[in-house]
């Protein structure tokens, strides 16, 4: 029978990694120049695949927006196939909204030229696949996906054993969520350059061909071989329709097809065996030898992780949710805000962007663009909230006096929440108009203030501190008139709020506490050096562990909070501790405990640790590098020479905290290191569970038999658990995205706060000095013990990242209640991912998913949204009409409801 060998012209575009952007984009001008000139003078060149990510179209028209014409051209022809995805994406490192909103930048960007995205789900290069992609690209009406990582077929006699469940003896199977969604799979076995550089000369031809046809073969599950045609950053082959036809004359066996993935994929479809094995979930290569999983760019420059969880979470859990609030209410959505601001973070999303393994000069960038997105988002929350404010009834404080401040406290998760908020009270203000700014300064510091106290809607005391910030410069920017420059004088409240609806907020205001009582002795949450509230007790020992007792349970968690370091002599994707090193730690050093603040619903203890760390590796390491030793075989060691680096441990207890909050600070003075904080859990178990993209991925805490890397760690987003049947610890923390359960005996947990190389570490020498992350850093953790309620912790781990927002209201007779909750959700395993409006209807979206291992009921028992409610897909197009306020849910679904006007 005739083969078929279709071949797929494309090239891996990398935007930015062992060069600068600018210099990419350059090369990308002149790649895509002649490839619109090879379309235009070469009819048989027929397809190209621009690599699955519209971004590049932008790119290009923002050089050469005159090839608009002839670039619309040759997309609507479907001779360059487009999407499905706005970039390339590292799945693991970007939240599941991000995930959503580059696939759904991808799709619109599509529609613009006039035609569908390409359906193919396509990870040419993604450091492992997240395992919800089926039911995430089965949603968009993708039925196929393509990846090159992840998942090894067993090889060359085309042969699985029983217990090989997770492997494929072809490069094609079938892929299934947690859900039971369920996608043709397709592995670049050979990688996505297996038919680069076809040579048009026909005795070169018959050596490529015969090689390259015997290794796809190999691994074909039948007739129909693909070969791509392209590499990273591969230039155009403009002679191919000479080299296909050099290839047809040569094989008569063999029909050599300039194809496309469509064209490709329906073949395939028709020819390939029923029985193809089944893959499930997560691909992240752990039936590998543990090496080359590039996993540790989860670590790699974690101040870009960081800022990607707060951009993520600005954007996603603040101003998307109240900007629907507000739009409740009249509000004009900005959905080209929005479009503007999530391109400007997801442009940073790219695998060798935000994996942190491209050359000091990308990086660098990235952080103006993280600045970009984060003023994007505070510019729409900002404007948002004003809106809601100015329709917020304060009349009930206006009893209280003269010298009444209200404000308002607004959560924008999906939960209930009480919390610990910061705000600053405009109590004085003057502009420069009113006189000299000099004056009006002095003015201003001279202002004798009362003492004050917070109270809620109803007049009652809330606990608080308050503190005098003196004078501040500020302006006004109004609509309709030029700035308006002021000095204000500020006081700076901290109160513990009340339990605040999901999506709702609640009023306070500061007033003068004219009252003279006696004072009274107040409760305490610190008694030497331990920290108690009704849920937890903690016992802070000399060395500055933790000793954690849930008294829920009664389990007390001993030697929390310990920290390890040791050395990295590999690069920016692969950690590698020098050979026969034992790490050290501060389990036998003495450590300074100072209590810094007893209030009566907050406790704060700072432990310093003054710490002789190696000051970096050896001078071999630099020789080794220079000879692109690979890291496996390297001898390079620490030096003896130690520096002293002081670490500053915040513990912070809240008095109806349901964890232990720990903030991290340091200045990072060591070379060549790894810093992580360990937390034993001593539960036996041999699972453990890492919030994922819309999962809590069940992952195991052994490695399979061909493990070699002495090495496990692994991504998480929220948090890492680890349970038995009564009891569990999670770990939270923000923007931390490595940890690793130790073999120990004691199912540690360790979680990475720095690693500290001096290499991009790929196919040559790529110095990167500043992946050594020198100076200050600071890492915040929570530690939630759980009895058999788990996901009540992992709630409560969600929570943890997502800010509350406050502004200053004055005394108004408005339409808007006090206090209010507009969306409530119920369920058990029921996670809130984000409330937002979709583009094209400007209805409500509220997305969820579960993450139970059952099927579940999720109960909107209070929505004061209008409409009718509905199902939609991940794109959010209506796929279901009108449904009630309690929806089934299957294990692991991710459900889509919209909400009409």
């Amino acid at each position: 029978m005739k083969k078929t060998a279709h071949i797929i012209s494309h090239t891996h575009w990398d935007r930015e990694w062992y060069l600068p952007y600018e210099t990419h984009h350059m090369m990308l001008i002149k790649t895509m120049d002649t490839l619109l000139d090879t379309f235009e003078n070469d009819p048989e060149f027929k397809y190209y695949h621009l690599d699955g990510q519209t971004v590049l179209l932008e790119d290009y028209l923002e050089v050469r927006p005159e090839r608009k014409e002839l670039l619309e051209k040759v997309i609507k022809e479907g001779r360059l196939n487009i999407g499905p995805w706005y970039v390339l994406q590292d799945e693991f490192l970007t939240s599941s909204e991000s995930n959503v909103r580059n696939l759904q930048y991808g799709h619109r960007d599509a529609n613009k030229y006039g035609v569908n995205a390409c359906k193919i789900g396509y990870f040419p290069d993604s450091f492992g696949n997240m395992g919800q992609a089926p039911q995430i690209l089965k949603q968009a009406g993708i039925d196929t996906a393509a990846f090159g990582r992840g998942v090894k077929p067993t090889g060359f006699n085309n042969e699985v054993s029983a217990d090989d469940k997770f492997e494929s003896p072809y490069s094609e199977m079938y892929w299934e969520s947690p859900d039971g969604s369920k996608i043709l799979g397709i592995l670049f076995a050979n990688w996505y350059c297996n038919g680069m550089e076809v040579p048009a000369d026909e005795k070169d031809a018959k050596v490529y061909w015969d090689k390259r046809i015997d290794d796809a073969t190999k691994f074909a599950s039948c007739d129909q071989l693909l070969f791509m045609n392209g590499c990273d950053h591969q230039p155009i082959q403009t002679d191919l329709s000479q080299a296909i036809k050099v290839a047809n004359n040569i094989y008569r066996d063999i029909e050599f097809i300039h194809s496309n993935f469509e064209d490709y994929v329906k073949t395939l479809k028709e020819k390939m065996p029923k029985d193809l094995q089944v893959i499930k979930g997560e691909l992240r290569s752990q039936q590998t030898d543990g090496w080359y999983t590039l996993v540790n760019t989860a670590s790699a420059r974690i101040y870009l992780k960081q800022w990607n969880q707060l951009c993520q979470t600005l954007f996603e859990k603040v101003a998307e949710p109240i900007a629907t609030m507000a739009s409740n209410f009249g509000y004009k959505y900005p959905h080209h805000l929005f479009e503007y601001g999530w391109k400007s973070l997801v442009k940073n999303h790219p695998h060798d962007s935000i994996c942190g393994c491209s050359v000091d000069e990308v990086h660098r960038e990235m952080v103006a663009r993280f600045d970009k997105a984060k003023d994007v988002a505070k510019y729409i929350i900002n404007e948002s909230l004003e809106y809601i404010t100015n329709k917020i009834n304060t009349d009930k404080f206006k009893h209280l006096g003269e010298d009444v401040y209200p404000f308002v406290i607004v959560n924008t998760s999906g939960y209930n929440r009480c919390s610990i908020v910061d705000t600053e009270i405009d109590i004085a203000r003057k502009y420069f108009r009113e006189g000299h700014p000099n004056l009006i300064a002095k003015e201003m510091k001279k202002i004798q203030l009362p003492k004050y106290k917070v109270v809620d809607i109803n007049g009652n005391k809330i606990d608080a501190k308050i503190i005098d910030m003196g004078i501040r410069f500020g302006y006004d920017l109004p609509d309709d008139k030029f700035r308006q420059p002021y000095y204000a004088r500020y006081i700076k409240v901290e109160l513990e709020t009340n339990d605040i609806k999901s999506f709702g907020w609640d009023t306070y205001s500061l007033v003068e506490d004219k009252e003279n009582s006696i004072l009274e002795s107040k409760a305490s949450l610190i008694n030497n050096n331990i920290l108690e509230n009704e849920n937890i007790r903690v016992e802070i020992k000399e060395n500055g562990s933790v000793n954690l007792l849930d008294k829920s349970t009664g389990k007390t968690f001993k030697d929390l909070c310990i920290y390890e370091n040791s050395g990295d002599i590999g690069n920016e994707y692969i950690y590698m501790k020098p050979i026969g090193e034992i790490p050290i730690t501060t389990k036998n050093l003495k450590a300074n405990i100072e209590i810094k603040e007893d209030l009566e619903y907050k406790a704060v203890i700072e432990i310093t640790h003054k710490w002789d760390i190696p000051k970096s590796a050896n001078e071999l390491l630099q020789e080794e590098i220079e000879e692109v030793l690979e890291f496996k075989h390297r001898k390079s060691q620490r030096l003896e020479e130690t520096v002293e680096m002081e670490i500053k441990t915040t513990l912070i207890l809240e008095r109806k905290g349901k964890g232990l909050k720990i903030v991290s600070e340091f200045n990072n003075i060591c070379k060549d290191h790894r810093m992580r904080m360990l937390f034993s859990t001593d539960i036996e178990s041999n699972v453990h569970y890492a919030d994922s993209i819309f999962e809590v991925a069940k992952r195991s805490n052994s490695v399979d038999k061909a493990w070699q890397n002495p090495s496990n760690c692994q991504h998480q987003h929220a948090f890492v658990n680890i349970h038995d049947d009564d009891y569990g610890l999670t770990i939270a923390n923000k923007g931390l995205n490595e940890y690793e359960i130790l073999n120990d005996g004691r199912n540690t947990i360790a979680v990475t706060l720095i690693r500290s190389v001096s290499e991009l570490g790929d196919w040559g020498v790529f110095e990167t000095p500043e992946a050594q992350c020198l100076g200050n850093h600071k890492a915040e953790i929570e530690v939630i013990p759980h009895g058999k309620n788990l996901y009540e912790s992992y709630k409560e781990a969600h929570i943890f990242q997502i800010p509350m927002i406050t502004k200053q209201m004055s005394i108004q007779n408005e339409e808007l209640g006090s206090e209010n909750g507009l969306l409530a959700l119920d369920g058990y395993g029921i996670m809130c991912s984000t409330l937002k409006l979709d583009d094209k209807k400007g209805n409500k979206i509220l997305r969820v998913y579960n993450v139970s291992d059952k099927s579940t009921e999720l109960d909107i028992n209070i929505c004061k949204f209008k409409g009718d409610k509905y199902i939609s897909n991940i794109l959010e197009e209506q796929t279901q009409n009108n449904i009630d306020n309690k929806v089934n849910l299957r294990q692991s679904e991710i459900l889509t409801i919209g909400i009409g006007k």
